[in-house]
């Protein structure tokens, strides 16, 4: 085992402070990399506070990795030392059930492990995130990261990213389809301008009139405040998708009537309560409340090599590690524009 220097928390709601913990020595499979930036996610914050079920401690927060390949284990082909590689959520899987043999590992019906909080198949125990010095990954769960011009903004695709990527691929975003995007944060900004690149046109619907122009900057051929009864009432049953990617408890049943027949409205975000669903809406036009959840390695890869192509990555401040309980802070209060980064190199 190897030390490495990481920021991480000792308890529940403790403030993260730093660390030592051990990664793996590397085996024949693995990939070892220098850690350079890390995204900041919701979901961070939300199993630092045991939110989402049991936390293990101490818990080293961070899924949107990027870094630098610093070693590699003897039987590895497709990485070379110094490239710019990522690592999203998923860090492991069964590799043979039908989900992760059809490259959809997130679905793994003995469970995915995660890149932080979760099983480590390999050495016991659970991992440890991003919010640390180097990374130690089967190559197969690695992605290579092309070499984007504001780099560190690109590490929120490997979440945020492919959360939102994943629904309008499958749903088959593109020229000739509407597609609304329900909020616009940290998920929406990026569902606005993956869409646009589809080629779809994109309605953003927000209850901030502050994010009315935002949203058009962002690209979107229009945005709605949800409080205009009128603008939401000449909407009705045009879109074909929207994302929903609210966190917040919210009335769903007013963005089904957007919808077109055989319309869905896909939830992305992760609302604490049960959503209220009226069936007679869904009856009528055929239309559907489904839910997306991440993405597979391989569209993960096909996600990065999209937004490159596109000039996408997100939008938001970057900041030494040592400030990482300042942006929790401020993540928890909504003071944020739209994602934070972590740089690590001062580690």
């Amino acid at each position: 085992m190897k030390d490495v220097k990481a920021y991480g928390a000792r308890a529940i709601d403790a403030p993260l402070e730093l660390m030592t913990i051990q990664r793996r020595e590397l085996r024949p499979q693995d990939v070892e990399f220098e850690i350079l930036y890390c995204g900041i996610c919701h979901s961070d914050l939300h199993r630092l506070k045991g939110e989402f079920g049991r936390s293990h401690y101490p818990l080293v927060p961070g899924h949107e990795i990027l870094g630098r390949v610093t070693a590699l284990g003897s039987a590895v082909k497709d990485f070379k030392l110094g490239e710019l590689v990522g690592v999203g959520c998923i860090v492991d899987s069964c590799g043979h059930c039908s989900c992760c043999q059809e490259g959809l590992e997130q679905f793994c019906t003995e469970g995915v492990s995660f890149s932080f909080n979760g099983i480590d198949r390999v050495s016991g125990g659970y991992t440890y995130g991003g919010f640390s010095k180097s990374y130690v990954c089967e190559d197969k769960y690695v992605l290579h990261m092309p070499p984007f011009e504001q780099l560190a903004m690109a590490a929120p695709l490997l979440c945020a990213g492919i959360t939102v990527y994943s629904p309008l691929r499958h749903w088959q975003a593109g020229p000739g389809k509407h597609v609304g995007i329900l909020g616009i944060g940290g998920l929406g900004h990026l569902a606005v301008r993956i869409a646009k690149a589809m080629g779809a046109e994109v309605t953003v619907f927000t209850s901030s009139p502050a994010k009315v122009a935002d949203a058009e900057r962002l690209g979107a051929d229009r945005a709605v405040l949800s409080s205009d009864e009128e603008a939401m009432k000449a909407l009705r049953g045009q879109l074909d998708l929207i994302i929903d990617t609210v966190s917040a408890g919210h009335e769903v049943n007013a963005y089904l009537t957007q919808l077109s027949v055989d319309g869905s409205v896909v939830v992305v975000g992760l609302p604490a309560e049960p959503l209220k669903v009226s069936a007679g809406l869904l009856v009528h036009g055929r239309r559907s409340l489904s839910g997306s959840n991440i993405g597979g390695i391989a569209e993960t890869q096909e996600m990065l090599d999209f937004c490159y192509q596109h000039g996408i990555v997100a939008e938001g401040e970057v900041l030494p590690v040592s400030q990482v309980n300042e942006a929790l802070a401020r993540l928890e209060r909504g003071d944020i524009h739209y994602r934070f980064v972590l740089d690590m190199q001062e580690l």
